[in-house]
């Protein structure tokens, strides 16, 4: 593999630079219109005027290069992405490079959000060439899929110079560029491949100290995160920190979560005023965001921040979590109950123009209090951006803050209420960023879950009506009755046939749902789902799941997704959802489904432990007590609640109002009364009816 990415190196070499980003003028009439003209996409939508002649991915026009023998230019980005925009503006809309693309490739614009499946493919194959990716990403490939060339952003000189050479070797070298990128997709094919483990299954603590160790080195232990920059959230890697510094009294890494969380919370990542995260932080201090808004990382958010407010009791975090929904609802939300993708990082043409302000503008809005505002908020040097303007951050607890202007607390939050009010109203004049409003089943589900983990925490009724109506909006819209899902929701139409990530997820969201309602209706859907996914997705040699179904048009690999990132792995969310809902409904063959696949990666943990932090939350499921509570009984949710204000990471509530056929309820059901049992693989311990009884009955 070492010697495929030297040769991808010397022979086809790419460069990936920064350029300033020019102003889009939309206003002036169409010239020319391609294929993309027909999608739902907003990001193919964006390029449906570009004198490049697009097509999108299909097998009409996988078929066209073939019988024209022409190779194909694969160009993948997404709405929110800044570097497309500044791609699209420098080479795309620029009708000579138009002409060099159009002469020598069948042109193919991809929505990486929608074909994350393409996006996976080429994704790996750029980073075998260069050792790194990202968007907007470029591959040439044969006519038959196969890549042999690829980079990221390129200024439209190098671009033009870049396809031409390109084409030319093509040309004048084929046998080369063809045996090239023969070897390369063997490598694509190769990559993220799991076969079984045939060693004996055998978890314990040790293991995951051995990730964890490693891991913690890497900690910044001043600022939060990762040493270094840019700086991303991983929720899911800091849920999986959060639940093993509790269950393995590590306080080292229990400060670490605390101290990540609290920096976000207070970073420019964070929109102080509107609520909701940024994708990242371009600096090591969660300063300066890359201002794109994504569902998917909010939805994960909500969940991590409710989570920690179990354990930390931090008003903080409940603010967090609020106004984020706030943000969701007020942003992001259909009047069907689908939520919409992302929001841009630009608006005007400028990168955060929208979330900025200079002093004057501030002095202008905020007449009294300024210098406490200017305080608060850090309109000083740690928070000057560029150009003069500011991000607002905190720096400094309220109650520090209240102290040294000597005012209350009450006084302070009162005054910090108005401020959001006041700038919030002036900010909504500005001219908005772009809206993705296309709906993915994968990211409403984990938006789906982000809602119900806050209502497990804070109990407020509103939060679970929201999750109901999204969820009865993914049975009703994307899901078939035979359990299939589709991926994409936009203007009334679903398509493009449902990915791993779609299932795993959607399954996951609706156990936690039945958790919260104790409605078993959420449980076969999520066992319809499962069938499904099992049928179609399921590698009986390797024990994994790949990302496609066997029902789709194949590839060039047919891959898995097995590493977390910013969004956990399909195989690991599968894994997770494949245990619990075999605890749930009693299905053993799930549940040795699952601990298969935890196995199979276990090898690999400790060298990668972030890649595999959701598998390792299912391994604290191994190795440390994983609690069953059965609540039986007409106060069965009020109980459920109850219990759930103490933090217990390990715990799976199983319920009913009457009389139930699940396994770890049968029979347990007594009239008049509301019975709480705490079960570990299905032995429990003493029935009770006080909460404080079985909360001592957890350890």
């Amino acid at each position: 593999m070492r010697y495929l990415i030297i040769i991808g190196s010397l022979l086809f070499f790419t460069t990936s630079c920064n350029s300033q980003h020019e102003k889009n003028d939309m206003t002036e009439e169409h010239k020319y219109t391609n294929s993309l003209v027909n999608e739902t996409s907003p990001y193919l939508l964006q390029h449906a005027h570009n004198p490049v002649n697009w097509h999108p991915w299909n097998e009409e026009t996988l078929a066209k290069a073939k019988k024209e023998d022409k190779l194909l230019l694969i160009s993948i980005g997404y709405s929110a992405c800044h570097w497309c925009h500044v791609m699209e503006h420098e080479s795309f809309e620029d009708s000579a490079v138009a002409k060099v693309m159009n002469d020598n490739f069948i042109c193919i614009k991809v929505d990486r959000e929608e074909r994350p499946d393409v996006d996976q493919i080429y994704m790996t194959a750029v980073q075998l060439m260069n050792n790194r990716g990202g968007w907007p990403l470029n591959c040439i490939a044969l006519p038959n899929g196969q890549p042999f060339w690829g980079g990221t952003y390129f200024r439209k000189d190098d671009w033009k110079k870049q396809i031409l050479q390109m084409a030319n070797i093509y040309k004048t070298d084929k046998n080369r560029v063809i045996e090239f990128a023969r070897r390369l997709t063997k490598g694509i094919q190769q990559t993220e491949n799991i076969v079984e483990n045939t060693d004996e299954i055998d978890f314990k603590w040790k293991d995951l100290d051995n990730m964890v160790s490693p891991w913690s080195e890497k900690f910044d232990n001043t600022e939060g995160g990762t040493n270094g920059a840019p700086k991303f959230p991983m929720p899911n890697a800091y849920n999986f920190l959060l639940k093993y510094g509790h269950l393995s009294n590590n306080p080292e890494v229990s400060e670490h979560v605390e101290l990540t969380l609290d920096k976000m919370a207070f970073g420019g990542i964070y929109d102080q005023i509107g609520g909701g995260f940024a994708r990242y932080s371009v600096d090591k201090y969660w300063k300066a965001p890359h201002f794109e808004k994504m569902l998917y990382d909010n939805g994960q958010l909500v969940s991590l921040y409710s989570e920690a407010y179990l354990k930390h009791q931090k008003p903080l975090y409940k603010e967090v979590v609020f106004e984020t929904l706030e943000f969701i609802e007020r942003e992001l939300m259909a009047e069907n109950g689908a939520f919409y993708s992302a929001l841009d990082a630009d608006s005007e043409g400028e990168e955060g123009k929208f979330y900025v302000w200079n002093e004057q503008e501030l002095k202008s809005l905020i007449i009294e209090d300024f210098s406490i505002f200017k305080d608060y908020y850090n309109i000083n040097g740690k928070g000057l951006w560029e150009h003069g303007n500011y991000i607002l951050l905190r720096k400094e607890s309220k109650e520090r803050i209240a102290k040294k202007h000597t005012i209350s607390i009450s006084d302070l939050e009162s005054k910090i209420k108005n401020w959001k009010k006041v700038l919030m109203g002036a900010r909504d004049k500005r001219i908005r960023p772009g809206l993705d409003d296309k709906s993915l089943t994968s990211w409403n589900s984990l938006m789906l879950k982000g809602y119900i983990d806050a209502y497990m925490t804070f109990g407020v009724k509103h939060h679970l009506d929201i999750a109901l109506k999204n969820g009865n909006f993914i049975v009703n819209t994307q899901m078939s009755e035979d359990g299939k899902l589709l991926h994409s929701y936009k203007d009334g139409r679903s398509t493009i046939n449902a990915y791993l990530e779609d299932y795993s997820l959607t399954i996951s969201a609706f156990i936690r749902l039945y958790e919260a309602t104790f409605d078993t209706t959420w449980l076969t859907y999520s066992k319809k789902l499962t069938e499904y996914a099992i049928a179609h997705f399921y590698d009986t040699k390797s024990g994994m799941f790949f990302f496609t179904s066997d029902l789709d048009p194949e590839l060039v690999a047919r891959k898995m997704e097995i590493n977390d990132n910013v969004i956990p792995a399909s195989n690991s969310v599968m894994a997770n959802s494949l245990f619990d809902l075999g605890t749930i409904l009693g299905k053993d063959n799930y549940k040795e489904m699952s601990i298969k696949m935890l196995n199979n990666v276990k090898p690999d943990m400790d060298s990668y432990a972030s890649g595999y932090a959701n598998y390792a939350t299912l391994m604290l499921k191994q190795v440390s007590p994983y609690y069953e509570i059965a609540i039986v009984g007409e106060d069965a949710h009020d109980k459920t609640m109850e219990m759930n204000t103490r933090y217990n990471p390990n715990t799976l509530f199983i319920g009913s109002f009457k009389e139930s056929n699940l396994e770890l309820l049968e029979g347990k059901y007594v009239e008049g009364t509301t019975m709480i049992y705490v079960c570990e693989n299905k032995v429990c311990q003493l029935p009770t009816t006080e909460i404080k009884q079985a909360l001592k009955q957890i350890k």
